[in-house]
């Protein structure tokens, strides 16, 4: 990932952390997988929500997408991420950051190979009232 676009996601967590914490719905994940609001800010007709996001060993996401842009970093563990046609887009380790493109074109799942938790730091950018995700259908390929 450029430098400039580290500095960017890191910039947003740090605004997204001075934010006032409010709660707000959860999106159900995989069995095991859990979220909770670190903060939550409306701006004009955008939500910024940052949220921690766990994936206990051996647990995904599920198929899902986003109505906004994500950026996450890995706080813990190793994020193996998929797209639609089930190829690994990427494998994101400790420190690592990753964004996630909106729409419903953008069809992804993540998933925890590793032996620890996954904890992730998100910073969701979302249409004012968009739930922080959908569910999709099983595109029905084999993962690697």
């Amino acid at each position: 990932m450029p430098t400039s676009a580290r500095a960017a996601v890191a910039g947003a967590c740090l605004i997204g952390l001075s934010l006032a914490s409010t709660t707000a719905q959860a999106t159900p994940g995989g069995p095991g997988v859990s979220g909770r609001v670190l903060a939550q800010r409306t701006v004009g007709d955008t939500d910024y929500v940052l949220r921690e996001i766990t994936i206990p060993p051996g647990q995904a996401t599920g198929w899902h997408y986003h109505d906004g842009t994500l950026y996450a970093f890995v706080k813990q563990g190793t994020l193996s991420h998929f797209d639609a046609s089930c190829a690994s887009d990427g494998v994101y380790k400790e420190g690592g950051f990753l964004k996630e493109p909106s729409g419903a074109d953008h069809v992804h799942m993540g998933e925890n190979r590793g032996a620890t938790d996954v904890v992730l730091e998100v910073l969701y950018v979302l249409p004012h009232g968009a739930p922080f995700s959908r569910d999709a259908a099983s595109p029905g390929c084999e993962l690697p």
